[in-house]
């Protein structure tokens, strides 16, 4: 009892010091003014040479040229980090006051966002296996297994000009993912912006570039179209590091200063390449709402079939995943409650294991790194063997409470009567368990829909992931585009909170 206290209190400090240790960092700075800082917004996950840290400190391109301008300013520079994706919904909210991290320019964004000057022209570079002869050039594309990440220029490349030929393959983990499983020869290849295909040349030596770079574009960044001011000081400070070499310097310490990059100066003198009027600009509100509703009927036209199309792929995760999760489940109920006293632990552990450890470290694992010992999955099939374990852990403990709450007598009687152990169990014991649990199972068969969304990591194009990318190439669309993925959702789940109860009221029961 002794021990088992000490391991109560022990546990409780080290969640408690978590706990409040990342409150710490989330605590404001009463002394901070908004005035005083340029907050620029990006994500370091996404890796070299944006934004990385590198011994603990922050570093990059991205890193030094937001100094430079917050200096150029009068400012301090300020990083605030966030999913690449959803930067720009951070600057509607007023969390930053600019968006910088390799964000590309298209009309869509400037309606919705008010760009500077560019401070970079990119190029796409396709990026094979060096031991690979079947690519030579991009047209040897098609058939092949490509990986980009989800919602860049890369990405849209590839989706336009080769269609269903390929397949892509969208992570939205970092740049690093999809070079890592060409490498590893689990894609055929990569195509990446050219400043990150240069960067990671040593670190992924297998790598060899196909093709010329193609495609060129522009990194700006975004300000809000209520904040002409920091626009024009932030294009008045890039302008100053254009002509007296500053951007040059910083580039070439990362090895990504080319050719392209003289044609900065002339391309900020006719910025932005085409006229765009920001979203609504001077309509009133009766016309707003009138083009609100205009526009969501377009978004159902134009985009609904690709919706439908990735909730199909949600239905088929769900309802391949849930079904082994079941399963497994019961059987590691039946197993820690009557199975012999050696398995028991062991069982236990497992539902310990996968309780307490997130859905997406073990989508890692079975995606990224059982490959190493020679067990490679396809995006789809990692999805279900992850979901369908993780939620295994969950279901055990549904059954276990089922099991439980059958009267013990009810297993002693059917042992009087001849019956063996198994022949109870499945007679007897687990059919009343199962009558028992079935409203949390349900509940757990809704959320499990909702939680192959983070199957978009490992490559799966289901319906959240779907809706993500179509959000970051039609940001005026997000509410649109948002209330039919939630009503996908909805008519995915509410079936089943009928059927659930229809299970109550029809399933027999065993006494």
């Amino acid at each position: 009892a002794l021990s088992r206290g000490w391991w109560f209190w022990g546990t409780a400090a080290v969640v408690g010091y978590a706990a409040l240790a990342g409150l710490a960092q989330y605590a404001e700075v009463p002394s901070r003014s908004p005035e005083a800082t340029l907050r620029w917004g990006g994500d370091r996950t996404g890796g070299g040479p944006y934004i990385y840290e590198e011994k603990g400190e922050l570093t990059g391109f991205e890193v030094e040229l937001a100094a430079y301008l917050a200096g150029e300013l009068g400012l301090r520079s300020e990083f605030v980090q966030g999913q690449w994706d959803k930067l720009p919904a951070r600057l509607n909210r007023g969390d930053i006051d600019v968006v910088l991290n390799g964000y590309e320019w298209s009309p869509e964004r400037e309606q919705e966002w008010a760009s500077t000057i560019p401070y970079y022209i990119y190029t796409l570079q396709l990026l094979a296996h060096k031991d690979n002869a079947a690519i030579q050039s991009w047209n040897d594309l098609r058939g092949k297994r490509v990986g980009v990440l989800r919602g860049s220029a890369a990405h849209r490349y590839v989706e336009k000009e080769f269609g269903e030929a390929v397949h892509v393959e969208a992570y939205s983990e970092g740049v690093t993912s999809a070079m890592d499983l060409v490498q590893r020869g689990q894609l055929d290849a990569t195509v990446q912006d050219w400043p990150a295909a240069i960067y990671y040349r040593d670190e992924f030596p297998d790598l060899r570039p196909v093709g010329e770079p193609v495609a060129p574009g522009y990194y700006v960044m975004f300000v809000r179209h209520d904040n002409p001011e920091l626009r024009a000081r932030l294009n008045q400070a890039l302008r100053k590091a254009i002509s007296d070499g500053t951007l040059k310097r910083i580039y070439s310490a990362y090895g990504i200063w080319n050719d392209q990059q003289e044609r900065l100066k002339e391309t900020a003198e006719r910025w932005p390449p085409v006229a765009v009027e920001a979203a609504g600009a001077g309509l009133p509100w009766s016309e707003r709402v009138l083009r609100w509703f205009e526009r969501a009927g377009e978004s159902a036209r134009d985009y609904g079939l690709l919706l439908l199309r990735a909730a199909g792929t949600t239905v088929l995760l769900s309802f391949l995943s849930m079904p082994l999760a079941m399963l497994l489940g019961l059987l590691v109920a039946v197993g820690r409650l009557y199975g012999p006293g050696w398995m028991r632990w062991p069982l236990a552990g497992y539902v310990e294991f996968l309780r307490g450890t997130p859905l997406l470290l073990q989508l890692y694992v079975i995606y990224f790194l059982l490959p190493d010992i020679g067990l490679r999955l396809p995006p789809f099939w990692a999805g279900v063997l992850g979901l369908a374990i993780n939620y295994s852990a969950y279901e055990a403990e549904n059954y276990r409470a089922g099991l439980l709450a059958i009267p013990r007598g009810q297993m002693e009687a059917a042992l009087a009567l001849g019956m063996t152990k198994t022949k109870a169990l499945r007679h007897i014991i687990i059919p009343q368990a199962v009558r028992i649990v079935i409203p949390p199972v349900t509940n757990d068969f809704i959320a499990l829909f909702k939680d192959t969304s983070v199957c978009s990591v490992i490559a799966v194009t289901e319906l959240t992931g779907r809706y993500s990318e179509l959000y970051n190439d039609h940001p005026s669309l997000v509410l649109q585009l948002g209330l039919m993925t939630a009503l996908l959702y909805l008519l995915m789940s509410y079936p089943l909170s009928l059927v659930a109860r229809r299970l109550e009221r029809r399933f027999p029961k065993v006494v």
